[in-house]
């Protein structure tokens, strides 16, 4: 398995490959926003079709978990998440960097046991999907938002959810809140992270591997990594709409 040049700064470890293809992702979304939006018509054609079908797409995603009003309000938060995590999940199905490094550099934490280890194999660029930081990050950071929202809409629902239907609920309810981002990282990074691994396997496997094996396996990681941004989305807004929506609704 190959390995990924790393730089330490202030005791923390940053992972190159990841920080390539996060800057790369978000470029690619800013600029398929840039150029949906450019010169809008009322007769949608070209990029602007499809970034309608998309807004229309998760339209349909906010307005099952919350009123039409609410659901407006997320539906820019949505479009980015869904955006992000769609075009991360297929860069690196399309596109594998990877060269050989035979001389140690020290830098980029490419030791000699490291590139031994690895039989000198680099990662350069990989979906940042398939990291499991960049996942929880994201997972967290979700969540952590959801529970702000919650708490200042209204604090007395928010904190007497935890006690029903009764007090002895409580701690089920922690860990039930423990549990969600944590499912919700780890889903989708298993998924991206697996579909990678098998790809380098079909690539640098056997004859027989490659060639239709190998293309039908990529095809299908394509599918995976769309259906994937699309319960990341789902599950993005379930959990905000836990914590904001009305008790009727």
């Amino acid at each position: 398995m190959e390995i990924t040049p790393k730089i330490k700064f202030l005791g923390l470890t940053f992972d190159v490959t990841v920080m390539i293809g996060t800057l790369v992702t978000a470029i690619l979304v800013l600029i398929l926003v840039l150029a949906a939006t450019r010169g809008r018509s009322m007769r949608p054609r070209g990029m602007q079709n499809v970034m309608e079908m998309v807004l229309e797409f998760i339209q349909g995603i906010t307005q099952m978990m919350l009123p039409p009003k609410k659901a407006a309000k997320y539906l820019s938060f949505a479009v980015t998440v869904f955006l992000f995590v769609f075009i991360a999940n297929e860069l690196g199905v399309i596109v594998m960097v990877t060269s050989e490094v035979h001389k140690p550099i020290a830098w980029l934490g490419l030791t000699k046991q490291a590139l031994e280890s690895a039989k000198g194999e680099v990662s350069w660029f990989k979906s940042p999907t398939s990291d499991i930081n960049v996942t929880v990050a994201m997972a967290f950071a979700i969540a952590l938002y959801a529970h702000f929202a919650g708490l200042f809409k209204s604090p007395r629902r928010y904190f007497g959810h935890y006690f029903k239907p009764y007090a002895l609920m409580f701690p089920l309810h922690i860990i039930d809140e423990l549990a969600k981002p944590t499912t919700h990282a780890a889903r989708l990074w298993a998924n991206i992270f697996a579909g990678e691994v098998l790809i380098l396997i079909l690539r640098n496997g056997l004859p027989y591997l490659t060639g239709i094996p190998l293309m039908a396996w990529i095809g299908f990681s394509l599918f995976v990594g769309a259906i994937q941004a699309y319960i990341f989305t789902v599950l993005a807004m379930v959990y905000i709409s836990q914590k904001i929506a009305d008790e009727d609704h």
